[in-house]
């Protein structure tokens, strides 16, 4: 993560209490979600490893393996996983609708999703699509794909994961009218099990206008028109 991205830990305390209200946060002992302490993950989680890699039978005197377990640990809590810090959670910039923009729906496509299975921690990479309608505020575009990012950077389930997502956009832009869409393909059936290497997940989450009727036919048709 790129540590000058301005950050809203009060917000980030918000939406972690909104999801826990909804059922909808990720599985966190209650120490990661109030006191994350980032050097000592890092330290357990290298010793961790380092008997992963014993128990595997490699060599942890090689100059080419030494540094492994260092270098896993760094990249699970501050590459990978560093959604799981809401102190990390993006400052989301609004401005008034002075423009009155309403009846109409904010639609970004192809925002890139990079995230790992929860069952297997390996790749889910894909892409998003998120609309959502004005009401008093309106967005900066850049805050829908720093969100999407946020919660790609956990380990996760897709279905989960696009619902956190609807569900903190409805929060923090003020309205119920939000539709989530991720298409996304799954190293733990491509690369294993099944080793599928074709087939991908979608999946969907809506509320308010785009539950039913014309908002959510215009969504999914410019989802689709984005795919084809």
């Amino acid at each position: 993560m790129n540590e000058t991205r301005k950050c809203d830990p009060a917000l980030g305390r918000k939406v972690n209490e909104h999801l826990i209200s909804l059922g909808l946060e990720t599985p966190m002992s209650s120490m990661t979600r109030e006191n994350f302490d980032s050097e000592l993950a890092i330290e357990n989680i290298q010793g961790h490893f380092e008997n992963i890699m014993d128990d595997l039978g490699l060599d942890l005197n090689d100059d080419s393996l030494c540094d492994t377990p260092k270098r896993v640990a760094q990249m699970y809590v501050n590459e990978i996983f560093w959604g799981m810090d809401y102190d990390k959670f993006p400052k989301c910039t609004k401005i008034k609708n002075s423009m009155n923009y309403r009846g109409s729906f904010v639609l970004e496509r192809n925002i890139n999703v990079q995230s790992y299975c929860e069952h297997h921690f390996i790749v889910i990479d894909g892409v998003a699509s998120v609309a959502y309608i004005p009401n008093d505020v309106v967005l900066g575009l850049s805050k829908l794909n720093r969100i999407v990012q946020f919660f790609s950077k956990r380990p996760q389930v897709q279905e989960r994961l696009t619902e956190q997502i609807r569900a903190t956009i409805a929060l923090v832009a003020e309205t119920e009218d939000v539709a989530v869409q991720i298409d996304g393909l799954h190293f733990c059936v491509k690369s294993r099990g099944i080793q599928d290497l074709r087939s991908s997940t979608a999946t969907f989450s809506a509320s308010g206008q785009f539950e039913d009727g014309e908002c959510r036919r215009e969504f999914l048709a410019g989802c689709r028109s984005l795919m084809s």
